[in-house]
């Protein structure tokens, strides 16, 4: 069998806490904007078109990642005592860490460079590919959270 992801204390804080909402609320809205903007760079890159309205939904998901991985750490400093790399998710955190990185990297190049939408677009993709591996990681993780749950009951 399989170690439970959160000691039974932890649950107790996981359920508790304010920000375990927030990040029910943050993950799809997330997900959410990113589909919308992943389809403005893609038809950016395929036609030309629609370079601003494309960099401006960059801007608005990289806004709601800072806003999630914020709230998030506050989250993990309740459960886990750390406000990061807790070891139950370590590597989503991790991972979470290069997202965050290529999506700074995409904002210093849109504010600091503003004629390369078509590098921006391509860094876009790069940080929405990690973020969809994070993202992937994270369901994965609460899926055995779930499974684990169910199975001890």
């Amino acid at each position: 069998m399989r170690k439970a992801l959160y000691t039974a204390e932890e649950q107790i804080r996981r359920d508790a806490s304010v920000w375990t909402p927030v990040q029910g609320i943050l993950a799809p809205l997330q997900l959410f904007v990113c589909f919308i903007s992943l389809y403005l760079v893609l038809r950016y890159l395929n036609t030309g078109i629609g370079g601003d309205v494309a960099g401006a939904s960059v801007i608005v998901k990289s806004l709601i990642l800072y806003a999630i991985m914020i709230t998030g750490c506050l989250w993990e400093r309740e459960v886990f005592g750390r406000y990061l790399f807790a070891k139950a998710f370590f590597w989503e955190d991790a991972v979470s860490m290069v997202v965050i990185a290529l999506h700074t990297i995409y904002l210093v190049l849109y504010f600091a460079y503003p004629g390369h939408t078509n590098l921006h677009m391509q860094i876009a993709l790069v940080a929405y590919l990690a973020y969809f591996v994070n993202a992937a990681q994270f369901v994965y993780k609460f899926r055995l959270a779930r499974l684990s749950r169910q199975a001890a009951a």
